[in-house]
């Protein structure tokens, strides 16, 4: 089993050589999103009757090599290299969020993709992003979460099992919240761990040409 786990360490990320352009993610998405998902899909493999164990075993098989993230729910093993398209939309989500915080005076202490672990619950997950807000905590306040290519694992159910207590979530060409109320989540319009933060206004500037113009837009914004 470990062999086999090993080897899927080096499946490598397929990246598309067409440019892709921001200004189709959110009500124009369908041309672009047909075009990325067919050609530029996060690879990904699932192995189930994974023993908490040979969860942890992979982990100190692969170390600290880039490249793939992973996520155990119950038995279940996820091993995503993420496409060239969705590490773009979770850098821009990523960099709008820290930009805002700095705009603001918000104290956010980003983890990246920490990865996350609880074995009495038998769940494990590396986030796209992840980060505590007002200061630095052994678990984060909020996690990123980009649904490009679908067909995995609940990642809800696993945060679940973590206690993040809010989620984003960008699928289906639009970015929502989640905060975890008694065990389970409920969508919610407005960030609770940042207040007066909402993810429609960061899903406002997802449309622009690069990740620079969204950055200078939302800034302009809050400076009015």
């Amino acid at each position: 089993m470990l062999r086999y786990l090993q080897s899927d360490i080096h499946f490598s990320t397929h990246i598309s050589s067409q440019a892709r352009c921001y200004s189709r993610f959110m009500s124009t998405a369908p041309i672009l999103a047909d075009q990325d998902r067919l050609h530029d899909p996060d690879q990904r493999v699932i192995l189930g009757g994974i023993d908490w164990w040979q969860f942890e075993a992979f982990l100190a098989i692969r170390g600290d090599r880039a490249g793939v993230r992973v996520s155990y729910l119950e038995g279940q093993l996820e091993i995503t290299s993420p496409s060239r398209t969705h590490e773009m939309l979770k850098t821009l989500i990523a960099r709008l969020l820290e930009a805002y915080a700095d705009e603001t005076g918000l104290v956010l202490e980003g983890y990246g993709s920490l990865t996350m672990r609880n074995a009495p619950k038998l769940r494990g997950l590396e986030p796209d992003e992840c980060y505590a807000v007002g200061a630095a905590k052994a678990a984060p306040d909020l996690a990123v979460e980009v649904i490009w290519t679908h067909g995995g694992l609940d990642k809800l159910n696993v945060y679940r099992g973590l206690g993040v207590r809010e989620v984003w979530i960008w699928n289906k060409d639009e970015l929502k919240a989640y905060e975890l109320r008694g065990g389970v989540y409920a969508e919610i319009a407005e960030s609770v761990v940042i207040p007066g933060l909402s993810p429609s206004f960061i899903g406002g500037f997802l449309d622009c040409e690069t990740q620079t113009e969204a950055l200078r837009k939302m800034r302009a914004a809050l400076r009015q």
